[in-house]
């Protein structure tokens, strides 16, 4: 089983800059993460963009889509900002993909060495094997229903709706 990874940025892939304190991209960390995690699946990398999710728009979106529809894997696993994962999510169910697309992200840069990416790549991993057709969200060793999540900002941590 093949699974097809994009990679979008978000808080993932940021590098903190220790002369002025912000955080920026250089490049993915994804290849680093599958190899300290010891991955051993199949998977197909693209990195589409490098990009803050704040920044992302209906433009970037439909980029990510048409990536889904034309990837030969059906399995597809997208990283991708928390801010606006819920966006990305519904504009994706819209366009009626018919694969398994979890998107993932992460709240605290991996480079941070403290960071959550890794526990949710892994579970994005393992859901995208095995859930059916659909859009989802993976965060916190949860999944949830693309329509039916939210990021708590208060606490941090994705939930079902209200």
């Amino acid at each position: 089983m093949n699974i097809k990874l994009f990679v979008t940025g978000g808080t993932f892939d940021k590098e903190y800059n220790e002369l002025n304190g912000q955080l920026f991209f250089k490049d993915t960390h994804i290849h680093e993460i599958l190899k300290l995690g010891r991955s051993k699946l199949s998977l197909n990398i693209k990195t589409l963009m490098l990009i803050d999710s704040l920044d992302m728009t209906d433009t970037h979106r439909s980029e990510i889509a048409e990536n889904c529809r034309t990837s030969e894997e059906n399995r597809i696993v997208i990283t991708h900002g928390t801010d606006t994962m819920t966006h990305t999510a519904a504009y994706l169910a819209s366009e009626k993909i018919n694969k398994t697309i979890i998107l993932t992200g992460a709240m605290i840069p991996y480079k941070f060495g403290s960071s959550d990416g890794l526990f949710n790549l892994g579970g994005a991993l393992a859901f995208a094997q095995t859930l059916p057709a659909g859009v989802y969200i993976a965060m916190n060793g949860r999944y949830f229903d693309w329509n039916n999540c939210r990021k708590n900002r208060e606490s941090g941590i994705f939930e079902e709706n209200e």
